[in-house]
């Protein structure tokens, strides 16, 4: 299997659920690059289980840098983040079981029953703990660049809340008042709402799926390539690494089957020098190349597979049916903790095609 991804920055992840720790390490960093470990914390305690809307293991998730970095700068060379699993109780998984709607079977099969499946081992959402925490320490970059990344929950079950501005500087501050949010909402009525479902579904033993809206704003016209290298592509194949996403859509995605092109054009204008569109149906991106408005997608995440509920499988040994009750601590939804994950994964992609354009905007004056 691979682990690792990436043209002009590369990634190779490691670790399991279960196993002593989960890290990722970065290669083709430009030098000169502050670290700033609290930034990190701040995006991986986003990720963090909390109250009763989540799992109920806690890990303390403290990033440790432990290459490529000198007097809290990148150093040109490959920077590898660690973070340790305190908080595993693998006596939860005495034995292999096939969970339905997860990983385990499809592991067996790929690996011949060689892999970890405590807790899901290297298939876990565990492993985007790492990817958080190199995510916050990008995000300074692309920031000092006037580019921003901003998701909210647009949708919980049948909860939905309002959709980013239109209106460019409007979405920027929403854009921005998204950092630091634990709920990130729109509307706090509708976030209430969400939460009150995702209560319910924990009690009733179940769990709840959820869409989540992400906006780009400042980037500018020319990111990208068409084909195999498009913006949308990049950023999808990171988006669908994530466990438990099953759709992405850019701009008004399917909704362009059910309407005419004189409906969903964007008639270009053009403001203070800058080339503009009248609307943003297209999500900032055509022929694969970002044009200048806000990137604008939605990432679906399906209701968390393990839930208390008696399911059906089949027996690992004897291949025959039978009666499912999961033990364990499990999430009645994910999506909101995996809100800065997607963020994470939007500037990792972004970073790694912006590096094409010029490696020495990242890092400034020595």
């Amino acid at each position: 299997m691979n682990f690792t991804c990436g043209r002009n920055l590369r990634l190779t992840l490691f670790g399991e659920s279960h196993g002593a720790l989960v890290g990722v390490t970065a290669d083709g960093l430009p030098a000169g690059i502050p670290v700033d470990e609290s930034r990190m914390q701040a995006w991986l305690d986003l990720r963090r289980a909390y109250g009763d809307l989540s799992t109920a293991r806690r890990e303390e998730d403290v990033p440790r840098v432990v290459t490529g970095v000198f007097e809290g700068r990148t150093d040109g060379g490959p920077l590898t983040i660690l973070i340790d699993n305190k908080a595993q109780r693998s006596g939860d998984y005495p034995e292999r079981v096939f969970r339905p709607s997860h990983a385990d079977y499809t592991a067996c099969a790929k690996l011949g029953g060689y892999n970890d499946y405590r807790g899901g081992g290297s298939f876990s959402g565990r492993m985007t703990a790492p990817l958080a925490a190199l995510g916050g320490l990008l995000s300074a970059c692309l920031e000092s660049s006037g580019v921003t990344v901003g998701t909210h929950i647009s949708q919980c079950g049948d909860v939905r809340d309002e959709d980013f501005s239109e209106e460019l500087t409007e979405l920027a501050q929403q854009v921005r008042d998204m950092a630091g949010k634990r709920f990130a909402v729109l509307n706090e009525e509708r976030g209430e709402e969400m939460q009150a479902l995702i209560r319910e579904a924990r009690e009733d033993g179940d769990s709840v799926g959820g869409v989540l809206e992400t906006a780009v704003c400042g980037l500018p016209a020319g990111v990208g390539a068409p084909y195999f290298d498009s913006l949308e592509g990049v950023l999808s194949r990171l988006l669908f690494s994530i466990p438990g996403v099953k759709g992405v859509e850019f701009g008004l995605g399917f909704g362009f089957g059910y309407l005419r092109g004189s409906e969903v054009n964007d008639m270009l204008t053009s403001e203070d020098g800058k080339v503009l569109t009248k609307s943003n149906f297209s999500g900032g991106i055509n022929g694969g190349i970002s044009n200048g408005m806000p990137v604008v997608f939605r990432t679906a995440f399906r209701p968390t597979p393990s839930i208390s509920k008696k399911q059906q499988t089949v027996d690992p040994q004897t291949l025959e049916e039978k009666e499912l009750e999961l033990r364990g601590r499990h999430d009645p939804a994910i999506f909101h903790r995996a809100r800065v994950v997607v963020d994470a994964m939007t500037v990792i992609g972004l970073f790694d095609l912006m590096l094409e354009r010029d490696r020495d905007v990242w890092t400034g004056s020595l």
